[in-house]
């Protein structure tokens, strides 16, 4: 670690008082004093001037603050390269993710994450919301994307804001030529995923009085659209799950704004490895620039 003697000059010459150095560096005030004292009779020289407002470097103090601080960035820049060798070139991540996180971001992220760190062995595991969740409880997964709301208590990085749509048949139109409205579901079946009833969707099928009755579920994305394509009922999906699904079919918003909010899972940053905690570095990136 660099020499504490290094972090409080550094820290009172930012802050220019003892106190508020000392708060910084989580010490008390006498154990900054200290040390500087001791710093000030190791090179010979005062490094501070006290008044009654704090403190001021000294001309020779001005002098010594670029090293110091030099010494300090090297310092950590040795701590990093440790980590990469300890915990970055080597072992494994586990990912779990439902499936259009699988299909339309894993493979960017995954590839752009090998190539700064090849040797990181990734695995990934498709499952369901809930079943992601539990497992990154369980420990059996390092890292899972899901959706909010999440009951457990894990790290839970909120993503994505993906908005919900309507499918419908080719011919099918709303009253207003653009939106779906109560007056456009009466009497309409939904088709969905069951897995999707307890979230986002449920709120915006509750929202359009949509009863349990009218609605049909389905095995997977790609299904709801060939049904919806037959004719069988409305479908209810969002952005995401559209971008690489093929059908002739017709996608409409909701006159009121549904999304849900997708998000990664993971262990308490304590227990994060430097791969992982990598990893989700490499995720909030790619997001940020897809989204931009």
């Amino acid at each position: 670690m660099a020499d504490f003697t290094y972090q409080v000059f550094s820290e009172v010459a930012k802050q220019k008082t003892l106190v508020a150095a000392a708060k910084q560096l989580q010490v008390t005030p006498s154990a900054v004093s200290h040390s500087l004292a001791g710093f000030e009779k190791q090179l010979g020289f005062p490094l501070f001037v006290r008044n009654r407002n704090g403190v001021k470097l000294t001309p020779d103090g001005a002098k010594i603050l670029p090293i110091v601080q030099e010494l300090l960035n090297t310092e950590a820049k040795l701590a990093e390269e440790a980590a990469r060798i300890n915990g970055l070139n080597q072992g494994q991540i586990r990912i779990g993710a439902f499936s259009s996180v699988c299909i339309n971001w894993l493979p960017d992220i995954i590839n752009s994450f090998k190539q700064t760190y090849p040797e990181i062995e990734i695995s990934v595991r498709q499952g369901t919301f809930n079943e992601v969740v539990e497992q990154v409880r369980l420990g059996t997964l390092d890292l899972g994307f899901s959706a909010l709301p999440i009951k457990e208590n894990l790290e839970v990085i909120a993503l994505h804001q993906d908005p919900i749509y309507c499918i419908a048949p080719v011919g099918f139109k709303p009253r207003n030529g653009k939106t779906i409205t109560q007056e456009d579901v009466v009497n309409e079946e939904f088709i969905l995923q069951q897995i999707d009833y307890d979230r986002d969707t449920k709120r915006a099928l509750d929202a359009y009085n949509v009863s349990v009755n009218s609605i049909q579920y389905s095995i997977d994305d790609a299904s709801i659209i060939a049904m919806v394509e037959s004719g069988l009922g409305l479908g209810i999906l969002p952005a995401l799950a559209l971008q690489n699904l093929a059908g002739k079919v017709q996608t409409y918003p909701f006159s009121k704004e549904f999304y849900r909010t997708i998000c990664l899972v993971a262990h308490t940053k304590s227990q994060q490895t430097p791969s992982t905690k990598a990893f989700i570095k490499t995720v909030q990136e790619y997001i940020k620039q897809r989204y931009a």
